[in-house]
């Protein structure tokens, strides 16, 4: 990939390690766009907050910031006696993980770092805290190359001129290179293609409206901001040949957990006939979750529907608020899933049983 580019999307400094080593380094979504303001995570708290704030967002960028926070926090843990320092980890993962119950990339990478110090505790603290350098790095670089993939598949099921419709935020900002959702925009507007972009503004939090527009401005795309309740209209003037969204838990049958209202998106494509495709890697499909209903969706603070971006609130005091961060959309609904390996197609819990049977052979 253009490393100019990159940097120019903002995938660079996204999410990373200090210089020293010591500390996970984001770049706070929820300051966006008005302000461009790094952070610096070095306690537990201030990592559990980063995520359950949004701070950091995004499945791939959580899995990546996850990944950062487990191995400064593991050069935090100062006992040689490694059943300590594995059950001290281990309770560190466990508190991470309980910030966003709903994203399966949190859970996917603090599981793989701690089977890495499993794998290595017997050499003993330094050779452990080595191997977890190497691995959160790992994990980056392979989103990184996960992106291109994706973006690769993606663009084949795109022409120039199209217009596609997205709903909140799977660019730069939520992996490390070209996003998933927006990744085929991205990579297709650095060879020279023309799309023209609706972004949901995302109720109630704006990820559409603050992130998304932010995103494909600075790349040079053509996006009109439409709020959620305007996606029919421009639907059934024609105006979208595709949708894509990104995923945050895929079940084994392709039912989809993803930003609320997404599911809202999907039902008006399959009345207008346009096909609506969910992209991100592999690591968002969990094979032990059989269906959409056995989904985990995180609930969160009615504040975010009353007040949360206005000068004074917008709700009579002391209604009551029901605030799912995400909702769960069929697969019936699904035209195919976008992952870095290739394009799924119905049935899924074929074709997903398939994926994961032939990666287990090449390993």
């Amino acid at each position: 990939m253009d490393g100019t580019k990159a940097k120019r999307h903002g995938e660079a400094e996204n999410v990373g390690l200090s210089s020293d080593g010591k500390k996970v380094v984001i770049i706070d979504q929820t300051e966006l766009p008005a302000r461009k303001i790094q952070l610096e995570l070095e306690t537990s708290g201030e990592m559990y907050d980063a995520i359950r704030d949004l701070k950091v967002r995004g499945a791939p960028a959580i899995g990546i910031c996850a990944a950062c926070c487990m191995y400064c926090l593991a050069r935090q843990i100062e006992t040689e006696d490694m059943d300590t320092f594995m059950r001290e980890l281990t309770a560190y993962g466990d508190y991470l993980n309980s910030s966003r119950p709903t994203a399966v990339n949190l859970s996917w990478a603090i599981q793989r770092m701690l089977k890495t110090a499993r794998a290595h505790k017997q050499k003993g603290r330094s050779k452990v805290l080595a191997v977890l350098g190497r691995e959160c790095r790992n994990i980056q670089e392979e989103d990184i190359a996960m992106c291109r993939a994706i973006s690769e598949y993606g663009l084949t099921l795109i022409r120039e001129g199209d217009g596609i419709l997205t709903h909140c935020n799977a660019g730069p900002l939520a992996t490390s290179c070209y996003g998933t959702a927006l990744g085929p925009l991205m990579l297709g507007a650095e060879r020279g293609m023309k799309f023209k972009v609706y972004a949901d503004e995302t109720r109630p939090l704006l990820q559409g409206a603050r992130l998304t527009s932010y995103e494909l401005l600075q790349a040079g795309i053509d996006v009109t901001l439409i709020c959620d309740n305007m996606a029919a209209t421009v639907m059934k003037k024609g105006w979208v040949q595709a949708c894509f969204v990104g995923c945050d838990r895929v079940a084994a049958n392709g039912d989809t957990a993803n930003k609320i209202g997404t599911n809202g998106v999907a039902v008006l494509a399959n009345y207008y006939g346009i096909p609506f495709y969910v992209l991100g890697p592999t690591s968002t499909i969990d094979t032990d979750c059989h269906t959409g209903d056995e989904i985990e969706i995180e609930l969160r603070d009615d504040e975010e529907i009353k007040k949360k971006y206005y000068k004074r609130p917008m709700a009579p005091e002391g209604v009551k608020c029901y605030n799912p961060a995400f909702d769960v959309t069929d697969h019936s609904l699904i035209t195919g899933i976008v992952t870095e390996k290739g394009i799924l197609r119905p049935p899924y819990e074929e074709t997903i049983r398939k994926l994961f049977k032939q990666e287990e052979i090449r390993r």
